[in-house]
C-alpha cells in the first residue's frame, strides 16, 4: 500500500512520530510529576521529624524529684532533697535538623539541723544544642552539646585555715561542656497492648577549658566518661491513649583526669553510678513514686565533692513523659 501510496505511507509515518513524541513528553510529564512528589514526601519526613525529635529530648531529660530524708547513707542527714530541672525549647523549627534548649537545674538539702538549713544549694544553668541524625522517630539517633554553669552562690573562701574545704559557705563554681550521642528505639506493641522504650546516651564531659574554683584542682573529676541507659513501659489506658508507665534508669560515670593521691582505677573515687526505678500509679500522668540506690565517688552537690558514699533515695519523680492521644 505505502508502495503504490507514498503519500499516505508519509502520513502514516508523520503520525507515528507524533505519537511517539507525544507520548515521550507525556513520560516526561510524569517522571518530573513522580519526582516533585518523591520530593515532597521527602521534605514532609523531615519536616515531620524536627518537629517530633524535640519531644523525644524532652522525654530524655532528666528526672526532677522530691525525696523525705533525702540521700539515705551520706555523711550529713536531711530533711528533705529536692531537685527542679527542665527544658525550655527555644528552637524547635519544622525547616530545621538543629534544636536549642535552655536547661535550669535546682538542687538543694535541707540539712537536719536546728535552722532546717539549706546551706549551699546547688545551681546549674545551660544551653543544650541538638542534632538530628535520623528522620525515623521510632530508631531514632541525635547529638547534643551542652554547656553547663555550676556554682553554689556563697561568697566564703573554699578553704579553711586547716586547709579542709569550706563546706559551710564556701565558693564552688565550675564550667563545662558535655558532648553526647544518643540513640534509641520503641518496639512494637505487644498483643496490641504495651509497648517499651530503650534509650541510650554516650558522652564526654569536661571542665578545664573555662573558670572553675581553684581549690578542686588534681581533686576534681574534670573529665569524665558517661553513659546512661533507660528502660520505659508504655501502656496503652484505651483506644489511642499512651502513657508512660515504667521508667527504669541507670546512670554511670568515671573521672578519667589525673587525680591527686588516686591512679586511673580508683572507682571508689572516680566512679559515680545509679540505678532508679520509677513507676506511675493509674491515677498519675507524669509523676512517679521513685526508688533510687547509687553510689558517689564524687558527690555531684557542688562543694561536698569530696564526699564518697552510697546511698538510697525514695519519694516521688517527675519529667516530660509519654501521654498522648494518637
Amino acid at each position: 500500500m505505502d508502495a503504490q501510496n507514498p503519500f499516505a505511507a508519509f502520513l502514516v509515518y508523520r503520525g507515528m512520530k507524533s505519537s511517539l513524541i507525544l507520548a515521550f513528553f507525556l513520560l516526561n510529564i510524569l517522571f518530573a510529576s513522580a519526582q516533585i512528589q518523591t520530593i515532597d514526601s521527602v521534605t514532609r519526613q523531615r519536616e515531620i521529624a524536627n518537629l517530633a525529635y524535640p519531644m523525644l529530648y524532652k522525654e530524655n531529660g532528666e528526672l526532677s524529684y522530691t525525696s523525705p530524708l533525702g540521700e539515705l547513707g551520706a555523711p550529713s542527714r536531711y530533711v528533705i532533697n529536692g531537685k527542679v530541672t527542665t527544658n525550655y525549647m527555644v528552637l524547635a523549627s519544622k525547616s530545621l535538623p538543629l534544636a536549642f534548649s535552655i536547661n535550669p537545674d535546682f538542687t538543694a538539702r535541707v540539712r537536719d539541723e536546728r535552722s532546717a538549713s539549706v546551706r549551699t544549694p546547688s545551681f546549674r544553668l545551660g544551653g543544650t544544642l541538638y542534632l538530628r541524625l535520623s528522620p525515623n522517630v521510632e530508631r531514632y539517633r541525635y547529638a547534643e552539646l551542652s554547656f553547663t554553669h555550676h556554682s553554689n552562690g556563697q561568697d566564703g573562701k573554699a578553704v579553711l585555715a586547716d586547709g579542709a574545704i569550706n563546706t559551710i559557705d564556701g565558693n564552688f563554681n565550675t564550667n563545662y561542656l558535655t558532648l553526647s550521642y544518643r540513640f534509641g528505639h520503641f518496639t512494637t506493641p505487644i498483643s496490641k497492648m504495651d509497648y517499651f522504650g530503650l534509650h541510650h546516651k554516650i558522652g564526654i564531659q569536661w571542665h578545664k577549658w573555662f573558670a572553675y574554683e581553684p581549690a578542686l584542682a588534681g581533686d576534681y573529676g574534670f573529665t569524665r566518661l558517661n553513659y546512661d541507659f533507660s528502660f520505659r513501659v508504655y501502656q496503652n489506658l484505651a483506644k489511642g491513649i499512651e502513657k508512660e508507665q515504667w521508667r527504669f534508669n541507670s546512670t554511670i560515670s568515671y573521672a578519667i583526669n589525673s587525680l591527686t593521691d588516686y591512679h586511673f582505677f580508683s572507682p571508689k573515687k572516680r566512679l559515680n553510678a545509679e540505678f532508679s526505678t520509677n513507676y506511675s500509679l493509674p491515677f498519675m500522668q507524669n509523676v512517679f513514686l521513685m526508688a533510687t540506690f547509687g553510689y558517689y565517688g564524687e558527690d555531684p552537690y557542688n562543694i561536698y565533692f569530696k564526699d564518697k558514699y552510697a546511698y538510697a533515695r525514695f519519694g516521688i519523680s517527675s519529667t516530660f513523659t509519654r501521654y498522648r492521644t494518637k
